[in-house]
């Protein structure tokens, strides 16, 4: 019996880790550990650094927006790129840009010298570098692992990132509290050359590349009248872009409602910030056992999202807004998670980068409009306006979701819940 328990059990084990015993992808999963995780705690940062420094919601709103505006005007572009370039050596660029970046804004605010503008500049710049590698690190998996592992290998990355949504925000509030604002970044910072060591260590050899797209003229109005002439990729993406520019907009509303309606401090907010992360680990994971993803779920996924989102904001104490919160993240995921499936399964593997690309581009450029919307309306009439409007926002899209997004016409996958899997990990530093 206990030789059927140990064998049961080293299967399952192996199953389960199965992906990283391919040395690429153990390489790339320890970076993106460490590069998620600093992520989270940078955007933790920023925030409180922007409220220390104004103690406005508009302010707040206004940097969000300058962050993401790159990935509004010029996302598109960033789907062109990836589908040209090798993707490793775009991982080189935009991680020691990154780099760069957060030990600047750290050095700046240590040494007293930081002002709102220079803020600002910084979001604005990492918003350029992020159009890039956000789909690139979206398509660099598969090539790492090839098909046999990709599920395997999607699920841990879902698990790790969504882990790191938890222990970011507790790290920074933990740094915040007895270090002070400027290390966040100074320690973000460095960990990108951890990163980049390990980028190295790779071998090329043993990627299963994607044919490069040749340098042609148009390929960007290609890709963009190929999203539009394919209905369910142009109605999941419009969902996308209202719940992306109204009610993804918690970097904006979650610092207001625990400084405002809470009175709280940077450790408020994290803890906040923690809780929706549990609940995206959970909905990951939860996700991970799911046999359908249709589009008729990916609409009953946004009204969920938006009802407690708008329940939150009815909540009158803080322990009630966090456990609703918490439901928050674990419906969000869901949503975001089946969208982004949908649209690269559905997609042809020759315009996924440009696709995800648009995908990108309603989900985080969005933000640089409803940014500061929802920031100004936090800080003129409440925060709790702010959670009103968001959660509002998601139920109008789900209601779109019903009367004009089709049914897949195909029968779901493995294929389709392995990429549904590693979209749940890819709700970077929103």
């Amino acid at each position: 019996m206990f030789s059927d328990v140990g064998n049961f059990l080293s299967s399952y084990f192996d199953n389960t880790f199965s992906s990283l015993r391919v040395k690429n992808f153990r390489l790339y999963f320890i970076g993106q550990a460490i590069s998620v995780s600093g992520t989270f705690m940078q955007a933790v940062a920023q925030s409180w650094l922007v409220l220390k420094i104004t103690n406005s919601g508009a302010a707040l709103g206004l940097v969000t927006a300058l962050q993401f505006l790159p990935m509004l005007i010029l996302g598109p572009w960033g789907g062109v790129i990836t589908d040209r370039f090798r993707k490793r050596r775009i991982l080189y660029v935009t991680q020691t840009i990154f780099g760069i970046q957060a030990l600047l804004l750290g050095f700046l605010v240590v040494g007293g010298l930081v002002r709102l503008w220079m803020v600002a500049v910084l979001a604005f710049i990492y918003g350029l570098i992020n159009l890039v590698d956000t789909p690139t690190n979206q398509t660099f998996v598969p090539e790492m692992v090839g098909n046999d592992n990709l599920r395997n290998a999607v699920t841990l990355y879902s698990a790790l990132v969504n882990l790191a949504r938890v222990l970011g925000p507790l790290l920074a509030a933990l740094l915040i509290a007895k270090a002070g604002l400027g290390v966040c970044f100074i320690v973000n910072g460095l960990s990108y050359i951890v990163i980049i060591i390990l980028l190295t260590m790779i071998d090329g050899n043993q990627l299963h590349r994607a044919e490069r797209i040749k340098v042609i003229k148009g390929q960007m109005k290609e890709g963009l009248k190929y999203v539009f002439n394919t209905p369910i990729l142009r109605n999941t993406l419009l969902m996308m872009a209202i719940i992306g520019t109204f009610t993804y907009e918690f970097q904006v509303s979650l610092p207001l409602l625990a400084k405002f309606t809470f009175h709280g401090d940077a450790n408020t907010f994290a803890l906040i910030m923690s809780a929706q992360g549990i609940g995206s680990v959970i909905g990951g994971i939860l996700l991970a056992g799911q046999k359908k993803a249709s589009t008729k779920i990916l609409a009953a996924s946004a009204f969920a999202f938006g009802l407690f989102t708008l329940l939150t904001a009815l909540m009158p104490q803080l322990y009630l807004a966090m456990t609703l919160i918490f439901i928050v993240g674990f419906f969000s995921i869901f949503f975001l998670s089946l969208g982004n499936a949908i649209l690269q399964l559905e997609s042809d593997i020759n315009m996924r980068g440009r696709v995800m690309a648009y995908w990108s581009m309603a989900f985080l450029g969005s933000t640089a409009i409803g940014g500061p919307i929802i920031g100004a309306i936090g800080e003129y009439l409440s925060p709790r306006w702010s959670l009103g409007i968001q959660g509002t926002a998601a139920i109008i899209a789900s209601l779109i979701g019903y009367l004009t997004v089709t049914e897949i016409r195909k029968k779901p996958s493995d294929k389709i819940i392995a990429a549904a899997e590693f979209a749940a990990g890819e709700n970077k530093n929103k």
